[in-house]
């Protein structure tokens, strides 16, 4: 996996919504991280200090995969050029068919 900087993430993210038009779907994992790349031992020493937790931003398509690490400082940016970069790949989603059955209404269905 790709570890990338915020911008090139957006960029390449930008890259895996196009090319997944024409084939398979892009997957984007959002997860807590706190700068660790091994478990916590059970036994805790007895000076605990509370971590800085950061976002871990996961996304795939196919075998390819990205990710980029955002500080808690730099999210409220990040989130809002990562929510305007998926609004403007969003047109090439199909639209749901509605079913034209019979509905019950809840006054027949209590009768």
């Amino acid at each position: 996996m790709v570890v990338l900087e915020n911008s090139a993430f957006l960029t390449a993210l930008t890259l895996m919504y196009q090319k997944a038009r024409l084939q398979g779907s892009v997957r984007v994992t959002l997860k807590r991280y706190d700068g660790r790349k091994k478990p916590i031992p059970r036994v805790e020493p007895s000076n605990k200090e509370e971590p800085e937790y950061s976002c871990i931003f996961r996304a795939t398509l196919g075998s390819k995969k990205i990710s980029t690490i955002v500080t808690a400082d730099l999210l409220s940016e990040f989130q809002t050029n990562f929510s305007s970069t998926i609004r403007s790949n969003m047109d090439g989603l199909k639209k749901q068919k509605k079913s034209k059955g019979k509905r019950k209404s809840k006054a027949m269905a209590t009768q």
